[in-house]
């Protein structure tokens, strides 16, 4: 059976999260622009960002200082000069967002005017954090899907998997560039096209590779692995965030203790009362991400303890419930009271540093695909992301990426015609078991073997098991019709296989990789950068 819908757009954005929202915005007023999301408009990691987003807004702070910060966390391997024009552009990116009606939290100053409340979370010198109490995200894509909904040039594609990228060497054209992509829509069960003059890769990380993790099921590496199936380059894979603190609580999935409680003073507790991190780092709960959660794993791994307590009960309870209204909220549920009682935390797989190579613009190895967001590596994380730079770089790379695309849209105006999917060799799987039991083996080895702690004996381990898996995935997809999961898995067996060769390639111990075979740090260290064999 051949499939024969075709949609055509100025633009194709593949992922509705903060980058792609913005960018869809940016562009709409010029262009027609397509925003195709994997799931409902509000289902991505940027709607559970809790702690919010690093800005200079205090005239006591500096964008020096932000930089300087920023360097400090990425331990040696951010690029200074994506550091420095993304710290420069924050201000007005998230003026641009406060414009468009995202209501950050004020408060009144000692002359009764209002001004943002700025908070502190790990890393930072300086109070520069904006946020709308513990639920930054969902306000900001809250108030981007009311933009977008309401702009005649955007159109919205609800539950729809991108599955390949197409570019014009498929077509049989002297040229290389991307000129759509085929996707699958989730209702009709059937795969389409959607020809576009540009394709904006904005569909976030791949922490769901592991085991356990804050994000969202949709953060599945797919514009990595899309990316990287097309011919572009990917950096730094081996740098995947573990976040110090998710709930430990069996009713519980994937919730974030955020950062700015440990910012606002929380303390972290064994189950006797007694803090550890002083210890650890002089930085104390304040360190980066990646020296808490390496503390918090040495610890449980050394009492056998199956979770830490994140503690901020001895700060009074009114303080407590105003600025962490949801946690309150949702500890209560579970039956903790976060003003009396301490909260049982985990370690979980958070934020994925490397990505998909770019410029500052956006702009990939590829004619025609830009990646934004996440799923792209530009040099602003280095080795280790600092907290609330992430939201930041949404929308400050999906503004760069929106001035570049509307410089060129006029000169790439060429039509294509693409073949319809075929499915004509393939039927219904009648083996979902494999799909499924796959998908748990996938992410247990990587939790076991390629995670906070890492050694070369476990990540060799791993890569025989990604292998395997890789080929019986590429069997199952060559002979079945595509669903949700195996498009999933096919993906992150590829972005598995990513991080594990990236570990590999890292014979030193810095930032998020820590391996015991190799504690030391090489004096002048350099991105780990996979090339793409097509």
């Amino acid at each position: 059976m051949r499939t024969n819908a075709e949609y055509q757009s100025d633009v194709l954005i593949i992922g509705s999260g903060a980058a792609g929202l913005s960018l869809a915005l940016k562009l709409a007023d010029h262009a027609k622009v397509t925003v195709l999301s994997k799931s409902g408009l509000t289902e991505g990691s940027t709607l559970y960002a809790q702690g919010g987003i690093a800005a200079v807004f205090d005239e006591a702070d500096s964008v020096e200082g932000h930089v300087a910060d920023t360097l400090v966390a990425g331990a040696g391997l951010c690029d200074e000069d994506t550091v420095s024009f993304t710290a420069s552009s924050a201000a007005a990116s998230l003026n641009w967002l406060i414009d468009k009606g995202a209501p950050f939290d004020q408060v009144a100053d000692d002359n009764g005017e209002q001004q943002y409340h700025l908070t502190k979370e790990g890393g930072h010198s300086h109070r520069r954090i904006l946020h709308a109490a513990d639920a930054t995200g969902k306000v900001v894509q809250t108030t981007l899907i009311d933009n977008v909904s309401q702009h005649p040039n955007i159109t919205l594609m609800e539950r729809f998997n991108a599955v390949d990228l197409i570019s014009t060497k498929q077509l049989n054209q002297a040229t290389n560039r991307i000129v759509g992509a085929y996707v699958w829509n989730r209702e009709a069960e059937k795969v389409e096209v959607i020809k576009a003059r540009f394709v904006i890769l904005a569909t976030g990380g791949a922490s769901k590779v592991y085991q356990y993790t804050s994000n969202p099921d949709v953060s599945s590496g797919d514009g990595i692995a899309m990316a990287w199936r097309a011919g572009c380059r990917v950096a730094n894979m081996e740098f995947n965030q573990f976040h110090p603190t998710c709930l430990f609580h069996p009713d519980a999935k994937n919730f974030l203790l955020t950062e700015a409680l440990r910012g606002e003073g929380a303390y972290l507790r064994h189950a006797d009362g007694t803090r550890f991190m002083p210890s650890f780092d002089e930085r104390a709960e304040l360190a980066p991400r990646d020296i808490v959660a390496r503390a918090i794993d040495f610890e449980m791994k050394r009492l056998g303890s199956d979770c830490v307590y994140l503690d901020i009960s001895h700060k009074p309870a009114e303080f407590i419930i105003s600025h962490f209204p949801t946690i309150y909220e949702r500890c209560l549920k579970l039956g903790i009271d976060i003003t009396t009682d301490p909260i049982p935390a985990v370690p979980a797989a958070h934020y994925t540093c490397g990505g998909v190579m770019t410029d500052l613009t956006g702009q990939t190895d590829m004619r025609g695909l830009y990646a934004i967001g996440e799923v792209a590596y530009t040099g602003l994380h280095g080795a280790n992301r600092l907290a609330s730079n992430s939201l930041l770089e949404c929308i400050v790379f999906a503004h760069a990426a929106a001035d570049d695309v509307l410089s060129k849209l006029h000169k790439t105006r060429k039509d294509y015609r693409i073949p319809a999917w075929d499915e004509s060799k393939v039927t219904n799987s009648d083996e979902e078991v494999i799909i499924q039991h796959n998908w748990h083996e996938l992410r247990l080895f990587m939790w076991d073997y390629v995670g906070i702690v890492r050694t070369t004996k476990r990540l060799e381990r791993a890569l025989r098991r990604v292998n395997l898996l890789q080929q019986e995935i590429d069997e199952y997809y060559s002979n079945f019709r595509v669903s949700n999961n195996l498009l999933e898995l096919r993906n992150l067996v590829t972005v598995a296989d990513l991080i594990i060769r990236s570990a590999l390639e890292r014979k030193e111990s810095r930032g998020l990789h820590y391996t015991l075979d190799y504690p030391e740090q090489f004096d002048e260290p350099e991105p780990t950068i996979l090339q793409p064999k097509v």
